[in-house]
């Protein structure tokens, strides 16, 4: 089985950790292990003297913490919304009743940043929500321009960086960005189960609203800081975190990473030109491609790798649009057998 959606094939140090015996988390031993993973994602993403929070759970239900415990707080959120990924921010608006600017941006295409600042001086909103990387479309936001944007008006910066992180250059200081969101089963390519959250140290002190028991922030960050959570956690995943971090530190940070992700994108996409599919991102991520193919509702392509191959691709939400995540262990050979085995299904010859 080969997988080329999130979080892509594992390496066997990281997957051989979840066969292991489950440890006891209420100890000094768990909580070092916590409070390290802190550090190191700290250093990866240049937060510094920031904070983290690491749930148990998926990306989605850090975003809804961010708008119950910070979104919350503002009289008006300035939601981009590039995608189903950053409607998600409109929706978690709506939910909990917090009044939003819906800034629409076609489908695969680039933000108008000259647009985006003029409306967000018009609008006065206190926070801006937004993607780094559409995962939906495969579009890259420039997080650098809409971070003066936010900065030249006052505004607080939310960023999803759930797909991008570890696949594209990012400063989280430099940006200026006051919360980031991110998920295991992306750039950490570890299992699915663990979302982390970024607090630059420009919140410290910062009223949060307390709308959510699970998600609270203070409750959160007091059990942290001695390298706890207040519920239970997904012990085995925290303990595969811990070890891709400390593999990425051997490293010497996130570059060798981004560098490995971008070359598998360059080569996959040399394949897309040579079957003819158009890639319909007008500024692309390397974290995944997204290709747009004849194939119809019935997603031969997607079902025919499966039931053939055992391999997967992520479906989109147009027929014959599909996404190949370039996060995992992807050798050229590999990708380039994806390509075709792709076209075998999609009616090009």
């Amino acid at each position: 089985m080969h997988s080329y959606a999130f979080p892509g094939d594992l390496s066997p140090e990281i997957s051989s950790i979840g066969s292991q015996p489950i440890p006891y988390m209420r100890t000094a031993e768990f909580s070092g292990i916590v409070l390290e993973s802190e550090r190191i994602l700290l250093d990866l993403i240049h937060c510094s003297g920031g904070r983290t929070i690491i749930y148990t759970g998926s990306g989605t239900g850090a975003m809804s913490a961010i708008v119950e415990n910070y979104v919350s707080t503002f009289k008006k959120a300035f939601v981009i919304d590039g995608g189903s990924f950053g409607h998600r921010w409109a929706l978690l608006c709506e939910y909990y009743g917090i009044p939003f600017v819906h800034y629409k941006v076609q489908f695969a295409k680039d933000i108008d940043y000259e647009d985006l600042g003029k409306k967000v001086r018009e609008e006065g909103a206190g926070v801006l929500l937004c993607q780094h990387d559409e995962t939906s479309s495969g579009v890259l936001f420039d997080a650098g321009k809409i971070g003066k944007i936010c900065k030249a008006n006052g505004v607080s910066l939310v960023l999803d960086v759930i797909s991008s992180f570890l696949a594209e250059p990012f400063n989280m200081d430099e940006v200026g960005a006051d919360i980031c969101v991110t998920s295991t089963q992306k750039g950490l390519n570890v299992p699915p189960g663990l979302s982390v959250l970024f607090f630059s140290r420009k919140l410290d002190g910062y009223k949060f609203a307390h709308r959510g028991y699970y998600w609270d922030f203070e409750d959160n960050f007091s059990n942290l800081r001695r390298g706890q959570t207040p519920f239970s956690p997904a012990t085995i995943i925290f303990l595969q975190l811990h070890a891709r971090l400390k593999q990425l530190e051997a490293e010497g940070g996130e570059m060798r990473n981004i560098e490995a992700v971008h070359h598998r994108a360059k080569v996959f996409r040399s394949q897309c030109s040579k079957y003819g599919w158009e890639m319909p991102a007008e500024s692309p991520t390397f974290a995944i491609t997204a290709i747009q193919t004849k194939d119809t509702e019935e997603r031969r392509i997607f079902r025919g790798l499966i039931e053939k191959y055992q391999t997967f691709i992520m479906p989109g939400g147009i027929p014959g649009h599909y996404r190949i995540s370039h996060m995992g262990l992807q050798t050229d050979e590999e990708l380039e057998l994806l390509a075709a085995r792709i076209n075998e299904f999609s009616g090009l010859r």
